[in-house]
């Protein structure tokens, strides 16, 4: 089975290429020859996982499922959430983000977080939607240089490293897009029987 994962993060395709079982297929927006900034113009995790989805099988033809994934910090009443990624302004980066959230949570006691990933599965004309949440707590500081986004100031609950700490195959383990890929390809698998 052949799958497009509409996504230009290469960071993000590596991870979940890393978690498809063999007889999956996936295909990257490149190889499809999709280079367009596929809007993200919804209010919501999934409104934008559907919308990016959409937006290939649409313009393509092809099975596709695309993934949005937002930092929910109780203390700042769910943000960043759906504007994790531009948080500190259109032209900001990952360092930027987190500056801008570690000003923002300083002096805070509360730094319960969540990492919300939903999936959105265009097959045929279904589509279908995978939710995996990771929670835990936003540090003090950034730690640690593996991972990406928001991964060095956040540490999963249960856990005393943070994603950028711990290795990629413990992230797709215990992390939000390895809960959402799982619930994915446990569907895809049931499709197979």
């Amino acid at each position: 089975m052949k799958l497009v994962f509409a996504t230009h993060n290469q960071h993000k395709f590596t991870e979940v290429h890393a978690l498809m079982p063999p007889h999956i297929e996936l295909v990257s927006l490149a190889q499809i020859g999709c280079f367009d900034d596929i809007p993200e113009t919804e209010s919501t995790i999934e409104g934008n996982a559907v919308l990016k989805a959409q937006f290939i099988k649409n313009k393509y033809g092809l099975d596709c499922f695309a993934d949005d994934t937002g930092l929910e910090v109780a203390a700042l009443d769910g943000a960043p959430g759906v504007y994790s990624a531009r948080y500190a302004g259109q032209g900001g980066n990952s360092e930027a983000n987190i500056r801008k959230l570690l000003e923002n949570l300083h002096g805070l006691e509360n730094r319960s977080a969540q990492f919300k990933t939903v999936i959105a599965l265009s097959l045929e004309e279904d589509l279908h939607l995978f939710t995996g949440i990771c929670q835990g707590n936003i540090t003090q500081q950034p730690r640690g240089d593996g991972g990406f986004g928001y991964d060095p100031v956040f540490q999963a609950k249960g856990s005393h490293k943070t994603f950028a700490e711990i290795t990629s195959e413990e992230k797709g383990r215990i992390g939000h897009r390895g809960k959402a890929i799982r619930a994915l390809v446990e569907y895809l698998f049931e499709l197979h029987d």
